[in-house]
């Protein structure tokens, strides 16, 4: 028979209370008095019944996370330090993948809220949100990551310095003799990037050139045909600028030959390794999912302060790609 905390307490020779107050970590205990609870757990083998703590308070320790896509390096990052995060507090993490459907988005969450998960973590593929206020009212905890969601949706949102990286790219490359500086970005419609696309513009001032800018999902083909109009122009650019990680992989595979500067936004293995290496824009997926999950467990555990709005910095990191000699 599994022992129980009553045969702790019998031991140990304590009150049911104080084994109660070791087993939570709570304090008001003897610091000998503990010692001798935790031998006798430990003699008897005995574990917390989990199932009937969570009932007793009402939760059910399991959290659900919307992502794009899984097997995106970015979103594996922060799909992983949001798990550490969630075991840490003995929950368990749901998760899905949105594939950028907005439809599959909503999908996912119903269904999570539909199995009572004490909170959400959500990066949105689309902008439409209003099928989460029943939960918000309910008071499920719910935190955006990556994105934000709709104006009037008021809940805590981890966001990068999505703008402000990509003109840090782009002054790299000014500092480095380019004028003609074209953007590779993905659909306009994408949060991420459109502002990675406002910094680019911002940065060039009056150097802009909207002939220079391509906004489409980065498949090869399309790449490719992109590349082919960029350097079929008078004056084409001498270097690149791309908005996302794969973005930046599908660009080095299409250019061939061709010899030009590139910055991307997003590091991807084995960057450092390519000749010359690829100067990139980094986030931290890791501390982004971190700080999504640690701000979502504040509001589980009953924290009902105003929203925050967290913006992470980005790294500009310099391996030689955006310093080709310039044409222009």
């Amino acid at each position: 028979m599994r022992p129980t905390m009553k045969d702790v307490a019998s031991a140990a020779g304590v009150a049911l209370k104080t084994v109660s107050r070791v087993v939570n970590g709570e304090p008001g205990v003897h610091p000998q008095t503990a010692e001798r609870v935790r031998a006798a757990i430990d003699l008897l083998g005995y574990s917390r019944n989990e199932s009937a703590r969570v009932l007793r308070s009402g939760r059910t320790a399991t959290i659900g996370l919307v992502i794009e896509d899984v097997a995106d390096p970015f979103y594996a990052g922060l799909s992983r330090a949001v798990e550490d995060v969630v075991i840490e507090h003995g929950c368990l993490l749901l998760s899905g993948s949105s594939g950028e459907e907005p439809g599959r988005e909503r999908e996912l969450v119903e269904t999570f809220c539909a199995r009572r998960v004490d909170g959400l973590i959500v990066v949105p593929a689309g902008d439409d949100h209003s099928y989460l206020r029943p939960e918000l009212d309910a008071g499920t905890a719910v935190v955006f990551a990556d994105r934000p969601p709709e104006p009037g949706v008021d809940v805590d949102t981890v966001l990068a310095d999505n703008a402000g990286g990509a003109r840090r790219a782009v002054r790299h490359l000014l500092e480095h003799g380019h004028r003609r500086i074209a953007f590779l970005g993905d659909d306009p419609a994408i949060f991420t990037a459109a502002e990675r696309l406002r910094g680019y513009r911002e940065e060039l001032g009056d150097r802009f050139d909207p002939r220079l800018v391509s906004m489409r999902s980065p498949s090869a083909a399309g790449v490719r045909a992109e590349l082919d109009r960029l350097f079929g122009l008078d004056d084409p650019p001498t270097a690149l600028f791309t908005g996302n990680g794969r973005y930046t992989v599908t660009t080095l595979r299409a250019l061939g030959r061709r010899r030009v500067a590139l910055v991307g936004f997003d590091d991807f293995e084995l960057a450092d390794l390519l000749d010359p290496g690829v100067t990139v824009v980094a986030q931290d997926p890791a501390r982004m999912g971190q700080v999504a999950a640690e701000l979502l467990f504040h509001r589980v555990t009953g924290d009902a302060g105003p929203s925050q709005h967290v913006e992470l910095p980005v790294q500009l990191i310099v391996r030689g790609s955006g310093e080709l000699p310039a044409k222009a």
